[in-house]
C-alpha cells in the first residue's frame, strides 16, 4: 500500500512502539507459517494497520511469545499473532503478488517477475483461503490498469478502483460491521491512491508515465490543492473509523491515520515550499 499507512514512531511512547513491533513481527510469523519463507519478502508495515484495526474490533485470542528469526538471529523478538495476523498475511501476499505482476507488465522489471514467481504458490493458497477478497483485489487492479493504459484524466475513477480493493481487504467477516468497514476502507483507499499520485506527479511527468493529476503539473499552490483533496478523503475515513467500537490500540491507530499517513507528503512538499 505504497508505504503511507505507517506510524509516526517519533511521537509514540515506548509501550506503543513495542505493541507496533509485536504486531509487525506477528504478521511476519504468520507469513512464514501460513505461506512459507519466501512470503516474508512481502512483509510491510502498511498491513500492520489492518492487524491493529481488526484485532481491536474482533478481539481474537493472541499468541504472545519471543523467538529468534533469520532477521534477528541474536536477540529474541516479542511477537503477537492471532487469526487476524493469519488473515492479514493472506492479504499481504495477494497484494504483493499482484503488484509484482503489475510492475512486470508496466516496466518489464525482471526483479518483479522473479518475485512474483517466488510468491506464486503462496498467492494460490491465499486465493483458496480467501477467494472473495483475492478475486476483488485482482479485479480492481485490472480495472485500474485499464484506466491507466487508456491515459484517462480521471482521478475519481482511478481512486475508486483502489478504494474498492481496500474495501474487500478490510471486510474480514461479512457481519454487522461490514458496511462501516467498507465505507472507511473505501475512503482510505482513495486517499492512499491520490496521495501516491500527488507524490509521483513530477517523476511521472518526466517519464511520461500515467498520473491522474497530470493536468495539475506546473500549477502554483499544488501543495494546498492536494491537501484539500486529501483532507476530504481522510475526513470521510475517520468519520467511519470513529463509528467502530474500538478500544485497544486506538492511540496507535489514530497516530497512523492522523500523522503517519502525511509523513511522506509533508516531507516532500515542505521541502518544495521552502
Amino acid at each position: 500500500m505504497f508505504g503511507y499507512l505507517v506510524a509516526a514512531s517519533e511521537i509514540l511512547d515506548e509501550e506503543q512502539k513495542e505493541r507496533y513491533r509485536e504486531c509487525y513481527c506477528g504478521l511476519c510469523r504468520s507469513l512464514q507459517h501460513e505461506y512459507g519463507e519466501a512470503a516474508r519478502l512481502s512483509l510491510n508495515y502498511d498491513i500492520t494497520f489492518l492487524v491493529l484495526l481488526l484485532s481491536s474490533l474482533y478481539e481474537p485470542d493472541e499468541e504472545n511469545s519471543k523467538q529468534r528469526c533469520l532477521r534477528h538471529p541474536i536477540e529474541a523478538r516479542s511477537f503477537s499473532r492471532s487469526e487476524i495476523s493469519d488473515y492479514a498475511a493472506g492479504m499481504n501476499v495477494a497484494l504483493a503478488y499482484l503488484k509484482c505482476l503489475d510492475n512486470w507488465k508496466d516496466d518489464k522489471k525482471i526483479s518483479a517477475l522473479m518475485e512474483a514467481k517466488l510468491l506464486e504458490a503462496a498467492y494460490k493458497k491465499a486465493c483458496a483461503a480467501w477467494p472473495r477478497q483475492c478475486e476483488a483485489i485482482s479485479r480492481a487492479m485490472d480495472d485500474l490498469a485499464k484506466i491507466e493504459a487508456a491515459g484517462l484524466d480521471a482521478p475519481d475513477a482511478a481512486a475508486d478502483c483502489f478504494g474498492r480493493l481496500m474495501e474487500e481487504i478490510f471486510v474480514y467477516r461479512q457481519d454487522r460491521w461490514e458496511t462501516t468497514l467498507r465505507a472507511m476502507a473505501r475512503a482510505l483507499g482513495r486517499f492512499i491512491y491520490l496521495i501516491d499520485a500527488a507524490m509521483d506527479l513530477d517523476d511521472d511527468h518526466a517519464s511520461g508515465s500515467y498520473n491522474p493529476f497530470s493536468s495539475y503539473y506546473g500549477l502554483e499552490d499544488n501543495s494546498t490543492r492536494f491537501q484539500d483533496i486529501l483532507k476530504m478523503q481522510l475526513g470521510e475515513c475517520i468519520y467511519y473509523y470513529d463509528k467502530l467500537p474500538l478500544v485497544e490500540d486506538t492511540a496507535l491507530m489514530q497516530n497512523i491515520l492522523c500523522v503517519g499517513l502525511w509523513l511522506q507528503f509533508n516531507k516532500k512538499f515542505s521541502r518544495k515550499d521552502s
